[in-house]
């Protein structure tokens, strides 16, 4: 009989969003009338920008005729989108990158996880806490950790809390650890990071052999012309980072998917015998061996964003959602709720009321008010006594639960 891969039993609860899934659809079927409002998980709700969604179209018609036809394509990424990121959102940030050093995938979440493929176990990885449970939950199923403990931490993995006392700002590792998982702006608390806070991330890096993950996902979300938009914009983070970004929520491709993962020719690790060889040249081996591509109509469409009407339109639907997450913040903070985030993220990080366990004000929001966020504790032992509001709704909903959540702490 085969075999499975124990690591797997290790993981201690179902993946957060689908046990979300799970007490919503209970209550929905146990009360078929209630208007339940959805600010938990983070999909976007706003259509295709149309200059986006033109060159969708177009895209699928070269697949009808002869001339234009695309079968498979390069399995990093054409050419023609690539360079387009690299002149529309690298360039003007003062980073140069090569074409090589940028690799289109289907989503940054399979690549936060794949990323480990080029990575030896014996690894020591530190990850923050709270954090998007992806990067803990991969680290698990590839067979790096031991067991967790009463608080849910797996043995080595270092976890580096993240809290009111320290702006939810990870801390520096007291020790030496290889992999370094950062994500700014943050999911789930939406801070940020600004350049002097990631220089230290990035000399330490540099000083230790690490690596950073870089998850830069949001940042187009960024207000503040202050905070860095890529990690490549601190000095040195070319030699020490990987950066991870998504055309998810910049371009409403949850549905669509598109990503692209950027590996420095620079950053080097070592193999068994010492010698130093760059994770490009890995991720280029793992890439073209277990990936096709992502499809052709999904390039065109993703490169349609950075054109001058598509990224006027973009803009137009990011700032939607940034006008919820400014309604949901400030109708929350007059309630005397204490709120973080929201203000170059699209995430709310919210205190939850009278010491309230995460899970419990979940409950209560979901019974009382129903409206549906996620609790802080699905995030890390550190996210406990906090909960995690989503900006990415339909404007007239967001204002509506923000009333009801508003009028039921009264």
């Amino acid at each position: 009989m085969a075999k499975i891969n124990d690591n797997y039993l290790k993981l201690k609860a179902g993946y957060l969003f689908p046990e979300i899934g799970r007490r919503v659809r209970a209550f929905t079927a146990a009360n078929p009338s209630a208007k339940v409002i959805r600010l938990g998980i983070g999909d976007v709700t706003r259509p295709l920008a149309p200059a986006v969604l033109k060159a969708f179209h177009d895209a699928v018609d070269d697949l009808g005729t002869t001339e234009n036809f695309a079968g498979y394509g390069p399995e990093q990424g054409y050419d023609w989108l690539i360079n387009t990121i690299i002149e529309k959102s690298y360039t003007p940030l003062g980073v140069s990158l090569k074409t090589e050093e940028m690799f289109i995938s289907d989503g940054s979440k399979c690549d936060c996880a794949n990323i480990l493929d080029i990575f030896a176990l014996d690894n020591i990885v530190a990850i923050g806490d709270p954090v998007y449970p992806v990067y803990n939950d991969t680290n698990v199923m590839i067979g790096r950790t031991g067991e967790a403990n009463e608080k849910g931490y797996y043995q080595n993995i270092v976890y580096l809390p993240c809290n009111e006392a320290n702006s939810f700002i990870p801390a520096l590792p007291t020790g030496k650890v290889d992999i370094i998982y950062l994500c700014f702006p943050n999911n789930p608390t939406g801070v940020v990071a600004d350049k002097a806070e990631l220089k230290k991330w990035v000399d330490y890096a540099n000083a230790n052999d690490a690596v950073i993950f870089f998850d830069a996902a949001y940042e187009a979300f960024i207000t503040d012309p202050s905070i860095p938009h890529s990690i490549y914009e601190i000095e040195g983070a070319k030699k020490c980072a990987i950066e991870f970004r998504s055309f998810s929520k910049t371009a409403g491709f949850t549905g669509v998917r598109c990503g692209l993962v950027v590996v420095p020719e620079e950053v080097m690790g070592t193999t068994t015998l010492g010698e130093k060889y760059s994770f490009n040249k890995l991720w280029l081996r793992r890439t073209t061996t277990k990936f096709n591509g992502a499809s052709y109509p999904v390039q065109r469409a993703a490169a349609a964003v950075y054109s001058d009407e598509g990224w006027r339109q973009t803009r137009e639907i990011i700032d939607y959602y940034m006008e919820n997450a400014r309604i949901i913040r400030e109708g929350l903070t007059e309630a005397g709720v204490t709120i973080f985030g929201g203000v170059n993220a699209p995430y709310i990080w919210l205190k939850t009321p009278d010491g309230m366990t995460s899970w419990d004000f979940f409950d209560k929001l979901l019974t009382e008010c129903n409206v549906v966020g996620t609790p802080g504790s699905g995030f890390g032992p550190s996210g406990e006594g906090y909960f995690r509001l989503s900006a990415f709704g339909n404007q007239d909903n967001v204002i509506e639960a923000v009333e009801r959540i508003k009028k039921n702490l009264k």
